[in-house]
């Protein structure tokens, strides 16, 4: 299996799963990333129990999927950045590193020096990465934020989703669903950083924000606000297809299960659409017999269509709709998406085994290299790799003892 960032080394300074999550993606890639953690309180999210209301840890075992998802295939550091016997730790993992990547905020890094010219004066060919919440520069390039403020809120997608006279906007799908689209694109930028640096000599700086991943994510909708002038109408969700195209929206089967139909050019798709449920009258109807007259007399066409998927069930329509030409789609949630034998085909979702040595389930990032899984490692306990590490650096084992006396690292 290609592994295209073999041989390169990454550490990382960062927690929760934003930026932690584009290392995960590096370390399916083959990358080497060493995860820098509290010598004593290590990354913050393994302290969470809770999130969106869904308990996060594994009753009897430490697979935990809040910190595996993030952080599988990596080495954990316990170093404590802000004593003063660590800076020979991180300077000799630093100078021996192709990336520094971290989402600590600008005062923080300031304190425990690990800013771009600190980091720079150690190895000044190393690749620079920030992840933050709104940027690099403007009014808030020193605020933080989570992807339920900057992504989702502040990027528009929870007003976009939010119907008119709602209670409350709507709230994220899931926990982290901007951070692990964040860590995507930072690991993406990474790749292209390395890329560059190969062919010139030239190191970088990268830097994503929440926020602008969110208004990327959103980009059409905020393009065309923008050409408009204002705001976009919003609309009340419907059951059923558009008022001009009834093969495009979401009907309902007998046992309540929803099914998307997405065929865009209705004229197309309708004669094959009615052959499969078994109405080809309706291909001949004159309310629908030409594109024109199907679009026109949309809302009608709604009326049919749904009174048709009303009488299917879900295993039904899965039998009569298999060999039809348009697109479509169950509605699946989440347990669903993880059993979902096309992802498992294509080892989407893929084993893992835990720390106690049980084969688990992950979901794999999307990126295959000549259309083989990546083949994923577990996260790493925290500090499980500090000696390890620290004999890597060339530190002898009296070093190792007087740096934990110290307090410096786990």
């Amino acid at each position: 299996m290609l592994r295209p960032m073999e041989g390169v080394r990454v550490v990382e300074v960062a927690q929760f799963t934003y930026v932690p999550s584009a290392g995960a993606v590096l370390a399916d890639w083959g990358a080497d990333v060493v995860k820098i953690e509290h010598a004593e309180r290590g990354d913050a999210q393994r302290g969470l129990v809770k999130a969106l209301g869904h308990d996060v840890i594994s009753k009897g075992s430490t697979f935990a999927p809040i910190m595996e998802g993030p952080n599988r295939g990596k080495r954990s550091l316990g170093l404590s950045l802000e004593k003063p016997e660590a800076k020979e730790i991180l300077h000799e993992l630093v100078r021996r590193s192709d990336v520094f990547l971290t989402n600590f905020l600008p005062a923080a890094r300031r304190k425990l020096g690990i800013d771009l010219d600190d980091i720079r004066a150690i190895n000044p060919d190393i690749i620079f990465v920030v992840g933050s919440a709104f940027g690099h520069a403007g009014p808030e390039a020193e605020s933080g934020g989570y992807d339920g403020t900057a992504y989702w809120a502040r990027a528009g997608t929870a007003d976009a989703l939010t119907p008119p006279g709602a209670v409350a906007p709507t709230p994220p799908p899931s926990g982290a669903y901007g951070d692990n689209i964040g860590g995507m694109t930072i690991a993406g930028g990474i790749a292209a950083a390395l890329f560059a640096r190969a062919n010139t000599g030239e190191t970088s700086v990268v830097d994503v924000s929440l926020l602008g991943v969110g208004a990327w994510a959103i980009q059409l909708n905020v393009n065309l606000a923008l050409q408009s002038g204002g705001p976009l109408p919003k609309f009340t969700p419907r059951a059923g297809g558009q008022p001009n195209n009834p093969l495009t929206g979401n009907y309902q089967t007998s046992d309540g299960r929803w099914i998307n139909l997405c065929m865009l050019q209705p004229g197309r798709y309708w004669p094959d659409f009615c052959q499969a449920v078994g109405r080809p009258d309706l291909i001949v109807d004159e309310r629908f017999d030409t594109t024109e007259k199907l679009m026109a007399n949309g809302l009608a066409a709604v009326e049919v269509v749904t009174e048709i998927m009303a009488g299917f069930t879900k295993e039904t329509w899965f039998a009569a709709a298999e060999n039809m030409e348009g697109q479509w789609a169950l509605v699946q949630d989440t347990f669903e998406v993880g059993s979902d034998p096309q992802l498992r085909a294509t080892g989407q979702v893929t084993d893992v085994v835990d720390f106690e040595g049980n084969t688990q389930k992950l979901v794999a990032n999307p990126v295959q290299f000549d259309r083989k899984p990546a083949v994923l490692k577990r996260a790493p306990q925290f500090a499980e790799h500090t000696d390890e590490i620290l004999t890597e650096l060339g530190f002898t084992d009296e070093q190792s003892l007087d740096f934990k006396i110290a307090g410096a690292v786990t």
